[in-house]
């Protein structure tokens, strides 16, 4: 299927889906700072959006919130239902998406317990059918999966995904088991580049195959760029390492300063009260305050301040203070 995924640069740039993270107002943060090559939503339950009652609907719609800056933004779901994959592909459709992505990676148990994630290793036929039932919206779809579950399973889990011919797939380079627990072993993703190309390009002159991209332990963008060149891989998911730092996908080298990671939380909480105060709890945006507040004197004391706040309004009052002063 064409898509915005054929006209991307060697090698793109992805920012991950990072639950309670990536929300809307940090990606539109991340836009205006630096944006990477495509965005993804945090990952999104599709039985939610089928069968919640409105209040609840209304709620998870937040999370596929965005603007038109994100642009291509990739909607990502999880499901073990394809019924409930095709209804919330075609609502994703109607809402304006480039893509949808599916969730086949998450290790989170209870997510894995409704069949989801990490979960459809185990279970290679569910998965096509919901790539299938992704399908039928008309959107590219792709797929986010580990290289196994309990072990390596990449010969036998990866052509399982390249006969329904996503449009990409992402590898993180760990199995479930491993969890984060170990270092990504990046000679996985060139096996995984080298599985594709013998499944749906033997001849090496293909016009069109599933692109794939490699993820785990990518700190920078010089990082993902030498990665990438090592092991051929089309591109890069970069995720913890955004945590703080809106300006990772750009190109510069230096460390921002104290004043500049103030101004961009300023932000940050501005547009999170903008876009999800009344519906996401502002306590998920203290798990930004460390990344933030740190690197000088005086921080942790800062930092400690942030946390025994109630509401992003007490949080910004406080950071204003600390402008006028160093001003």
């Amino acid at each position: 299927m064409e898509s915005f995924w054929n006209n991307l640069p060697k090698p793109f740039f992805v920012l991950a889906p990072l639950e309670d993270v990536t929300d809307a107002a940090f990606r539109r943060l991340i836009a205006a700072y630096g944006k990477p090559d495509v965005m993804f939503t945090e990952f999104t339950s599709a039985d939610g959006l089928v069968l919640a009652d409105e209040g609840g609907k209304r709620k998870l719609k937040k999370k596929l919130l965005y603007s038109e800056s994100e642009r291509p933004i990739v909607a990502q779901l999880f499901t073990s239902v394809p019924e409930h994959m095709e209804k919330a592909a075609r609502l994703v459709a109607e809402l304006g998406f480039d893509g949808l992505d599916i969730n086949m990676g998450c290790p989170d148990r209870a997510v894995e317990k409704s069949g989801c994630g990490a979960d459809l290793i185990k279970h290679p036929e569910l998965a096509r059918e919901l790539i299938r039932a992704a399908k039928s919206a008309g959107l590219p779809v792709s797929v986010k999966t580990r290289i196994g579950y309990s072990a390596d399973e990449l010969d036998s889990w990866l052509p399982e995904l390249l006969a329904e011919e996503l449009a990409a797939i992402t590898i993180h380079a760990r199995t479930r088991k491993e969890m984060s627990d170990v270092p990504a072993r990046w000679d996985t993703i060139a096996r995984a580049v080298k599985i594709r190309n013998t499944v749906q390009n033997p001849r090496g002159d293909a016009s069109w195959v599933t692109l794939i991209i490699g993820n785990g332990d990518v700190e920078t963008i010089t990082d993902a760029r030498a990665k990438a060149g090592e092991v051929k891989c089309d591109g890069v998911m970069l995720g913890r390492a955004i945590y703080g730092n809106p300006w990772l996908f750009t190109a510069r080298t230096d460390t921002p300063s104290r004043e500049e990671k103030i101004q961009a939380l300023l932000e940050h909480l501005a547009l999170f009260e903008e876009l999800l105060g009344d519906t996401v709890n502002y306590a998920t945006m203290k798990k930004h305050f460390k990344a933030y507040i740190s690197g000088w004197d005086g921080a942790k004391e800062l930092r400690v301040k942030l946390m025994e706040t109630e509401s992003s309004a007490r949080a910004q009052q406080i950071l204003n203070e600390v402008v006028a002063r160093l001003s």
